[in-house]
């Protein structure tokens, strides 16, 4: 399988959430031979989209001369598209979401209703795609933290698609934490290669591995300790 890694974080492979992406690549290895390429977001010349929407009218032509048009080749090669990111103010940090927005190539100006909602009819082929979210938070639960982006991935991706969420993801970087981060890695492997077999993570594995790893009250008074250490 062909594999391209969006990593969104700025610390690119020291960032915590791809410590979690690394692990589930693992597992994918483990189930067959996989081709994966990364791309660190914040090393790409990527402009913001201005919103002229000359693309959505010309075949697909940006505006903009910069490493977009080489990312958008990128993506219609691959058969995954894994968004690796930490959570930036409920949403995804800022180089990953310029990428993300300057995917309108991609898409043209008509509309379709699909179900309930209008969307974009495409101008490439892109049907073969399926698309990953794996994204980690400092805080020490899942709940009215991720909300943001998950509906924002569903909305952008509304088929072919796995949502990964991991609190007290900072943990992964930490060495004291060890032995409560490796058997969370371990579940995350299981998974990549569960995935990589069917398509597919089981409900019940996925809700152990987006739980919290220790106690959230615990894990606050430590990240707090922390802090105030420093301070």
């Amino acid at each position: 399988m062909k594999i391209l890694v969006l990593n969104g974080s700025p610390k690119r492979e020291k960032s915590d959430t791809m410590q979690i992406t690394n692990a589930f690549l693992d597992g994918m290895r483990e189930a067959g031979e996989q081709d994966v390429q990364v791309i660190h977001a914040v090393d790409r010349h990527v402009e913001y989209c201005s919103g002229c929407f000359a693309c959505m009218h010309n075949g697909g032509t940006c505006i903009h001369r910069d490493d977009m048009r080489g990312i958008l080749e990128d993506i219609l090669a691959s058969d995954l598209l894994v968004f690796s990111f930490p959570l930036y103010c409920y949403g995804m940090p800022a180089p990953l979401k310029a990428i993300l927005d300057r995917t309108l190539p991609l898409s043209s100006m008509a509309m379709q209703k699909t179900g309930d909602r209008y969307e974009h009819v495409g101008q490439a082929d892109y049907s073969h795609l399926r698309y990953l979210m794996i994204c980690g938070c400092g805080f020490p639960n899942s709940r009215h933290n991720f909300e943001p982006a998950v509906e924002q991935f569903k909305l952008c991706f509304p088929g072919n698609r796995t949502i990964v969420t991991i609190p007290e993801s900072p943990m992964f970087n930490a060495p004291e934490a060890v032995s409560v981060t490796e058997p969370r890695l371990a579940l995350v492997r299981q998974a990549g290669r569960q995935y990589a077999e069917t398509g597919a993570i089981e409900d019940s594995l996925l809700a152990q591995i987006t739980s919290p790893m220790i106690p959230e009250d615990i894990y606050a008074q430590i990240v707090n300790g922390t802090v105030s250490s420093k301070a």
